[in-house]
């Protein structure tokens, strides 16, 4: 399944991705400095929930590109896509 985004989509996938490369930049700089433990945290969840919903994005966009593709003989088995599209779900989860 190949994944093609619109430019808007990937730019906001892209930006959230940046955003998390950004905290997690700035947990290293924490750790390093000492900084309070909860406060480490706190980034930290800041920067998993970023990723989350960058996966998340591009999740729905497969999911939208296989449900707007009409079926065709070179389409994969529909059971098979579902199966596919819930693992890579259920991987962010």
């Amino acid at each position: 399944m190949e994944l093609v985004m619109a430019a808007d989509d990937l730019k906001t996938v892209v930006n959230r991705l940046r955003r998390a490369q950004g905290q997690i930049a700035g947990i290293i700089r924490m750790i390093e400095e000492g900084r309070d433990c909860e406060d480490v945290v706190t980034q930290l969840a800041a920067a998993s929930r970023a990723l989350d919903r960058a996966g998340f994005a591009i999740i729905a966009t497969g999911l939208q590109q296989c449900l707007a593709e009409p079926e065709s003989s070179e389409a994969p088995d529909r059971d098979q896509m579902r199966a596919r599209l819930e693992k890579l779900f259920l991987s962010l989860a």
